[in-house]
């Protein structure tokens, strides 16, 4: 059984089963899947990139468990676009399920965040937040002249 933790970008987590990567594929529902992996290559976190033009919103779970997992600082972590699914990989670098000791890992390193580190994540997101929605915004609307009605003229 190959259990992986699936984070939906609305900030739901779910305990669910993967054996290839076209399964993770299946669970993430786009192209070009991108892989990152922990500091010690234990945990690999699966997700796909943002298109140019298309607003993305971060994940906001899955890169604190990221930042937990790396040597990155708040200041530095990627920001993880989208539905993000978190598994590990054999000897042989295919995918397998993490155990349960490695759940109470990621469990642990995610409580032993900093404060600072969450607040500078935090203000990130919401400055990329901010950005995404001034690129997303439609050009304003320019209101035409409103044409006067007819009105008949007697003729004598």
């Amino acid at each position: 059984m190959n259990t992986v933790l699936y984070f939906s970008t609305r900030g739901t987590v779910f305990e669910t089963r993967a054996y290839t990567k076209a399964d993770i594929d299946l669970l993430i529902q786009d192209h070009q899947l991108h892989c990152l992996t922990s500091t010690d290559r234990q945990f690999d976190f699966w997700f796909s990139p943002s298109r140019p033009g298309c607003q993305s919103r971060v994940n906001v779970r899955a890169t604190e468990l990221f930042l937990a997992t790396t040597k990155f600082t708040g200041k530095s972590v990627p920001l993880l676009p989208g539905c993000i699914v978190v598994a590990t990989h054999d000897a042989d670098g295919d995918l397998d399920g993490l155990s349960w000791q490695q759940l109470d890992l990621l469990t642990k390193r995610n409580r032993a965040l900093t404060d600072r580190d969450l607040r500078v994540l935090d203000r990130r997101i919401q400055r990329h937040d901010r950005r995404q929605a001034r690129q997303s915004r439609p050009a304003a609307v320019v209101p035409t002249p409103i044409a006067k009605p007819r009105t008949p003229v007697a003729h004598f």
